[in-house]
Protein backbone atom coordinates (compact mmCIF):
# COMPACT_ATOMS: atom_id res chain seq x y z
CA UNK A 1 0.00 0.00 0.00
CA UNK A 2 1.30 3.46 -0.89
CA UNK A 3 1.98 5.89 2.35
CA UNK A 4 0.73 9.54 2.28
CA UNK A 5 1.85 12.52 5.01
CA UNK A 6 -1.39 15.07 5.12
CA UNK A 7 0.49 18.71 5.84
CA UNK A 8 -2.93 20.21 7.59
CA UNK A 9 -5.74 18.75 9.16
CA UNK A 10 -7.85 20.65 11.22
CA UNK A 11 -8.91 17.73 13.76
CA UNK A 12 -9.86 20.47 16.63
CA UNK A 13 -12.88 21.30 14.52
CA UNK A 14 -16.40 20.82 15.86
CA UNK A 15 -16.83 18.67 12.80
CA UNK A 16 -14.36 15.97 14.56
CA UNK A 17 -15.59 16.11 17.74
CA UNK A 18 -15.87 12.84 19.79
CA UNK A 19 -14.39 11.15 16.76
CA UNK A 20 -10.66 11.86 16.60
CA UNK A 21 -9.84 7.83 16.84
CA UNK A 22 -11.88 7.06 14.57
CA UNK A 23 -10.49 9.61 11.98
CA UNK A 24 -7.35 8.68 12.67
CA UNK A 25 -7.54 4.94 12.14
CA UNK A 26 -9.20 5.67 9.17
CA UNK A 27 -6.84 7.76 8.26
CA UNK A 28 -4.18 4.97 8.73
CA UNK A 29 -6.21 2.25 6.91
CA UNK A 30 -6.42 3.95 3.62
CA UNK A 31 -2.47 4.98 3.79
CA UNK A 32 -2.15 7.96 5.61
CA UNK A 33 -0.29 7.61 8.56
CA UNK A 34 1.33 10.69 9.29
CA UNK A 35 -0.71 13.49 9.56
CA UNK A 36 0.21 17.51 11.07
CA UNK A 37 -2.50 18.83 12.88
CA UNK A 38 -3.28 22.90 11.93
CA UNK A 39 -3.31 25.42 14.76
CA UNK A 40 -5.26 28.89 14.05
CA UNK A 41 -5.54 30.23 17.21
CA UNK A 42 -3.54 30.11 20.79
CA UNK A 43 -6.24 28.14 21.95
CA UNK A 44 -6.48 26.17 18.82
CA UNK A 45 -2.77 25.66 18.50
CA UNK A 46 -2.38 24.24 22.66
CA UNK A 47 -5.57 21.56 21.50
CA UNK A 48 -3.83 20.16 18.48
CA UNK A 49 -0.77 19.90 20.38
CA UNK A 50 -2.08 17.95 23.34
CA UNK A 51 -3.67 15.76 20.76
CA UNK A 52 -0.98 15.28 18.50
CA UNK A 53 1.01 14.22 21.98
CA UNK A 54 -1.29 11.15 22.28
CA UNK A 55 -0.17 9.78 19.06
CA UNK A 56 3.64 9.99 18.82
CA UNK A 57 4.90 9.92 15.42
CA UNK A 58 1.87 9.61 14.22
CA UNK A 59 0.42 13.38 14.55
CA UNK A 60 2.02 16.20 14.99
CA UNK A 61 1.10 19.66 15.16
CA UNK A 62 1.55 23.82 14.26
CA UNK A 63 1.61 26.73 16.25
CA UNK A 64 0.06 29.78 14.90
CA UNK A 65 -2.85 32.33 14.59
CA UNK A 66 -4.61 32.46 11.27
CA UNK A 67 -5.10 35.75 9.59
CA UNK A 68 -9.22 35.06 10.32
CA UNK A 69 -8.13 34.95 14.00
CA UNK A 70 -5.47 38.11 14.24
CA UNK A 71 -8.04 39.59 15.80
CA UNK A 72 -7.48 37.71 18.86
CA UNK A 73 -3.82 38.36 18.96
CA UNK A 74 -2.59 40.52 21.95
CA UNK A 75 1.02 41.06 24.11
CA UNK A 76 1.02 37.33 24.93
CA UNK A 77 0.38 35.51 22.22
CA UNK A 78 3.97 35.41 20.84
CA UNK A 79 4.84 33.71 24.63
CA UNK A 80 2.09 31.04 24.08
CA UNK A 81 2.77 30.32 20.61
CA UNK A 82 6.82 30.57 21.45
CA UNK A 83 6.07 27.79 24.66
CA UNK A 84 4.14 25.38 22.45
CA UNK A 85 6.93 26.01 19.75
CA UNK A 86 9.27 24.09 22.26
CA UNK A 87 7.50 20.97 21.91
CA UNK A 88 9.44 18.36 19.59
CA UNK A 89 6.02 17.49 18.22
CA UNK A 90 5.11 21.17 17.66
CA UNK A 91 6.66 21.37 14.16
CA UNK A 92 5.85 24.59 12.26
CA UNK A 93 4.93 28.37 12.75
CA UNK A 94 1.43 28.90 11.52
CA UNK A 95 -0.69 28.75 10.14
CA UNK A 96 -0.62 32.75 9.46
CA UNK A 97 -0.41 34.91 6.67
CA UNK A 98 -2.95 37.34 5.23
CA UNK A 99 -6.64 36.98 4.09
CA UNK A 100 -8.10 39.78 2.30
CA UNK A 101 -11.59 37.56 1.18
CA UNK A 102 -13.20 37.50 4.21
CA UNK A 103 -11.39 39.96 6.06
CA UNK A 104 -12.71 38.60 9.16
CA UNK A 105 -10.18 40.47 11.22
CA UNK A 106 -8.79 43.82 10.22
CA UNK A 107 -6.03 43.72 7.30
CA UNK A 108 -3.89 46.27 9.69
CA UNK A 109 -4.14 44.11 12.65
CA UNK A 110 -3.29 40.85 9.86
CA UNK A 111 -0.37 42.44 9.27
CA UNK A 112 1.04 42.77 12.93
CA UNK A 113 -0.01 39.14 13.77
CA UNK A 114 1.55 37.90 10.75
CA UNK A 115 5.07 39.89 10.99
CA UNK A 116 5.37 38.95 14.51
CA UNK A 117 5.03 35.29 13.41
CA UNK A 118 7.60 35.57 10.71
CA UNK A 119 9.93 37.07 13.38
CA UNK A 120 8.91 34.11 15.63
CA UNK A 121 9.54 31.45 13.11
CA UNK A 122 13.28 32.83 12.81
CA UNK A 123 14.09 33.01 16.10
CA UNK A 124 13.05 29.45 16.77
CA UNK A 125 14.20 28.21 13.68
CA UNK A 126 10.92 26.07 12.83
CA UNK A 127 9.09 26.43 8.88
CA UNK A 128 6.32 28.59 8.01
CA UNK A 129 3.13 27.15 7.40
CA UNK A 130 1.02 29.82 5.34
CA UNK A 131 -1.70 31.29 4.01
CA UNK A 132 -2.73 33.50 1.29
CA UNK A 133 -6.06 34.74 0.09
CA UNK A 134 -6.66 37.34 -2.26
CA UNK A 135 -3.81 39.40 -0.41
CA UNK A 136 -0.65 37.99 -2.84
CA UNK A 137 0.59 41.11 -3.15
CA UNK A 138 0.69 42.82 0.62
CA UNK A 139 1.49 38.99 1.53
CA UNK A 140 4.71 38.75 -0.81
CA UNK A 141 5.74 42.81 -0.13
CA UNK A 142 5.71 41.72 3.91
CA UNK A 143 7.24 38.37 3.40
CA UNK A 144 9.89 39.79 1.53
CA UNK A 145 11.23 42.18 4.01
CA UNK A 146 12.12 38.87 6.42
CA UNK A 147 13.07 36.55 3.13
CA UNK A 148 16.72 36.21 3.50
CA UNK A 149 16.19 35.35 7.10
CA UNK A 150 13.54 33.14 6.67
CA UNK A 151 13.51 29.08 7.72
CA UNK A 152 11.38 27.15 4.74
CA UNK A 153 8.40 27.77 4.24
CA UNK A 154 5.03 26.02 2.34
CA UNK A 155 1.89 28.20 0.99
CA UNK A 156 -0.68 25.76 2.12
CA UNK A 157 -4.00 25.18 0.07
CA UNK A 158 -2.75 27.00 -3.03
CA UNK A 159 -5.33 27.75 -5.30
CA UNK A 160 -3.80 30.68 -6.79
CA UNK A 161 -2.40 31.44 -10.70
CA UNK A 162 0.62 29.82 -12.46
CA UNK A 163 2.23 33.53 -12.03
CA UNK A 164 1.81 33.23 -8.48
CA UNK A 165 2.94 30.11 -8.01
CA UNK A 166 6.37 30.92 -10.43
CA UNK A 167 6.91 33.40 -8.08
CA UNK A 168 6.50 31.64 -4.63
CA UNK A 169 9.02 28.79 -6.13
CA UNK A 170 11.34 31.99 -7.10
CA UNK A 171 11.39 32.44 -3.54
CA UNK A 172 12.39 29.01 -2.58
CA UNK A 173 8.84 28.74 -1.37
CA UNK A 174 6.39 24.90 -1.36
CA UNK A 175 2.85 24.41 -2.40
CA UNK A 176 0.64 22.44 -0.80
CA UNK A 177 -2.41 21.34 -2.87
CA UNK A 178 -5.76 19.95 -1.67
CA UNK A 179 -8.71 18.36 -3.13
CA UNK A 180 -9.04 22.00 -4.91
CA UNK A 181 -7.37 20.30 -7.83
CA UNK A 182 -9.57 18.16 -8.63
CA UNK A 183 -12.65 20.80 -9.08
CA UNK A 184 -12.31 21.03 -12.69
CA UNK A 185 -15.08 24.00 -12.38
CA UNK A 186 -13.97 26.39 -9.75
CA UNK A 187 -10.24 25.60 -9.80
CA UNK A 188 -9.66 24.65 -13.66
CA UNK A 189 -6.52 27.33 -13.61
CA UNK A 190 -5.05 24.67 -11.51
CA UNK A 191 -4.47 22.11 -13.82
CA UNK A 192 -1.92 23.67 -15.82
CA UNK A 193 -0.27 24.67 -12.24
CA UNK A 194 0.08 20.72 -10.95
CA UNK A 195 1.66 19.84 -14.66
CA UNK A 196 4.27 22.70 -14.30
CA UNK A 197 5.56 22.48 -10.43
CA UNK A 198 8.16 20.14 -9.82
CA UNK A 199 6.90 17.32 -7.86
CA UNK A 200 9.82 17.61 -5.23
CA UNK A 201 8.19 21.21 -4.51
CA UNK A 202 5.02 20.09 -3.61
CA UNK A 203 3.58 18.43 -0.56
CA UNK A 204 -0.26 17.47 -0.48
CA UNK A 205 -3.00 17.70 2.28
CA UNK A 206 -6.55 17.49 3.26
CA UNK A 207 -7.61 20.86 5.03
CA UNK A 208 -10.39 18.70 6.52
CA UNK A 209 -12.88 18.61 7.08
CA UNK A 210 -12.70 21.47 4.13
CA UNK A 211 -11.53 21.43 0.43
CA UNK A 212 -13.77 17.68 -0.09
CA UNK A 213 -12.19 15.75 -3.14
CA UNK A 214 -14.27 15.74 -6.46
CA UNK A 215 -13.36 12.74 -7.60
CA UNK A 216 -14.29 10.62 -4.95
CA UNK A 217 -16.65 7.65 -6.27
CA UNK A 218 -20.29 8.39 -5.52
CA UNK A 219 -19.46 11.75 -4.04
CA UNK A 220 -22.07 11.00 -1.12
CA UNK A 221 -19.70 12.57 1.77
CA UNK A 222 -20.05 16.34 2.73
CA UNK A 223 -17.36 16.36 5.38
CA UNK A 224 -13.45 15.71 4.20
CA UNK A 225 -11.34 13.39 6.23
CA UNK A 226 -7.68 12.63 5.93
CA UNK A 227 -8.42 9.26 4.71
CA UNK A 228 -9.59 10.76 1.75
CA UNK A 229 -6.12 12.30 0.71
CA UNK A 230 -5.42 9.64 -1.63
CA UNK A 231 -7.45 11.21 -4.30
CA UNK A 232 -5.52 14.05 -3.51
CA UNK A 233 -2.35 12.04 -4.94
CA UNK A 234 -4.59 10.70 -7.49
CA UNK A 235 -5.10 14.21 -9.31
CA UNK A 236 -1.44 14.71 -8.94
CA UNK A 237 -1.21 11.24 -10.39
CA UNK A 238 -3.38 11.88 -13.97
CA UNK A 239 -2.11 15.09 -14.37
CA UNK A 240 1.91 14.85 -14.75
CA UNK A 241 1.29 11.15 -16.42
CA UNK A 242 3.13 9.30 -13.55
CA UNK A 243 2.36 6.51 -10.88
CA UNK A 244 0.38 7.25 -7.94
CA UNK A 245 3.22 5.43 -5.90
CA UNK A 246 5.46 7.79 -7.38
CA UNK A 247 3.26 10.83 -5.62
CA UNK A 248 3.06 9.52 -2.37
CA UNK A 249 6.32 8.58 -1.95
CA UNK A 250 7.89 12.12 -3.48
CA UNK A 251 5.28 13.91 -1.36
CA UNK A 252 6.02 11.88 1.97
CA UNK A 253 9.43 12.45 1.50
CA UNK A 254 9.18 15.89 0.52
CA UNK A 255 7.13 16.46 4.00
CA UNK A 256 9.94 14.55 6.01
CA UNK A 257 12.52 16.80 5.11
CA UNK A 258 10.71 19.95 5.20
CA UNK A 259 8.86 19.70 8.53
CA UNK A 260 12.41 17.32 9.68
CA UNK A 261 9.99 14.40 10.88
Amino acid sequence: MNTYIDIGINLTNKQFYNEHEEIINRAMDNGVDCMILTGTSVRGSQESAEIAKEYPEILFSTAGIHPHEAKSFNGESIHQLRMLLQEDHVISVGECGLDFDRDFSPRPIQEKCYKAQLELSIEVNKPLFLHERSAFTRFNELTDDYLPRLPKAVVHCFTGTLHEARIYLDKGFYLGFTGAISDGKRFKHLEEVIRYIPLDRMMIETDAPYMLPKNMPGMKHRRNEPAFLPYVAQTIAHLKKISISEVAEETSTTARQFFRL
